[in-house]
């Protein structure tokens, strides 16, 4: 099975590509290579594998670069890229250019390929596809009416997926992801960011500023969770999907104030006396505008998808897979 991760460079790209390294496999299926592209230099990769390994540098807003992706028809292909949702919001052409533009160059690669060519695509989308006025629960049926440029761009995007699988050029699935927390690594120039800083940057000792209200909501899943979901979907019968390709992915409902007091139940009160309150009007709006509601996930559920079930257990997967099951925080 040959394997393209676009997006290959990122914190998700790269543990799910260091999971195939140590496997192996896919499913039931040997892998023979793996192909991380990225529109900058993908990080060195290191892990020993028994494929051979390539990264690529490919701009995808480029039709002939995203066509070029495709000279070796790979089996599975994970579409991960995308410019985040702050930057998304503030830079309005380079939003839609990525996140809609990409993917669209994308599947038309993969449809003017031909001569039979039907690769597994998994798409990464997210709940900011939905938006108000919200009722109690939320499902994969609800509305999609987000009031973000990036919550609109990966509706579009999932819409062009499903008709694209629709008409038999590819075999798509979209997962609408959580908030993916605790993020590793630097803060980035997501809205959603905030709700991984306050607990990333505590946990080793270091201050944290908080931007928004304790009562801002969200819904999560960790990193682990994340790579979890993209295998499962990678082999998945897709004929159980029937014509909506869209699955709502399970995780944690919670707000800033819960993620402090799980926090303080996992790491103690001198951790969370790291978390500064200094308001951002912007951050502030942004958040409004998600207000997310709780989330039911019974059809992600039922055909095998699994996440966390507290804001606990996502902490403490942070302390064991990212910090070697120490607080660094509370040896300074």
């Amino acid at each position: 099975m040959k394997i393209l991760i676009i997006g290959g460079g990122g914190m998700v790209g790269q543990k799910l590509a260091h999971k195939f390294a140590l496997s192996g496999t896919c499913g039931n299926q040997a892998i023979t290579q793996l192909t991380l592209a990225d529109a900058f230099a993908v990080p060195e990769f290191t892990i020993p594998s028994n494929f051979p390994v390539k990264s690529v540098v490919a701009d995808i807003t480029n039709p002939a670069i995203a066509q070029s992706l495709f000279t070796d028809k790979p089996d599975l292909v994970f579409h991960l890229a995308a410019v985040v949702s702050g930057e998304a919001e503030a830079n309005f052409e380079k939003g839609y250019s990525v996140n809609l533009g990409g993917i669209t160059n994308i599947l038309e690669a993969i449809r003017l390929t031909g001569n039979g060519y039907k690769p597994r695509l998994v798409f990464t989308s997210s709940v900011a596809v939905y938006g108000g006025p919200y009722r109690e629960n939320i499902d994969d049926d609800f509305h999609l009416q987000p009031r973000t440029s990036y919550g609109t761009q990966k509706a579009m995007s999932e819409l062009l997926l499903n008709d694209y699988s629709r008409r038999g050029f590819v075999d798509g699935i979209t997962l609408r992801l959580p908030t993916i927390c605790v993020r590793p690594g630097k803060p980035n120039k997501a809205a959603s960011g905030l709700f991984s800083n306050i607990l990333r940057e505590p946990l080793v000792g270091i201050e944290a500023i908080l931007p928004a209200d304790k009562s801002a909501p969200n819904y999560f899943a960790t990193p682990r969770s994340a790579v979890g979901f993209l295998l499962h979907a990678a082999t998945l019968d897709t004929s159980l999907l029937g014509d909506n390709r869209a699955l709502l992915m399970p995780g944690v409902w919670g707000t800033v104030g819960d993620e402090i007091d799980a926090l303080r139940r996992v790491a103690g009160d001198d951790i969370v006396a790291l978390i500064k309150y200094e308001p951002d009007p912007a951050v502030e709006r942004m958040l409004a505008n998600w207000n997310f509601p709780r989330f039911v996930s019974s059809r992600a559920n039922s055909l095998g998808f699994t996440a966390e079930s507290t804001l606990d257990e996502i902490i403490q997967i942070h302390i064991d897979d990212e910090l070697g099951g120490k607080i660094p925080g509370l040896e300074k």
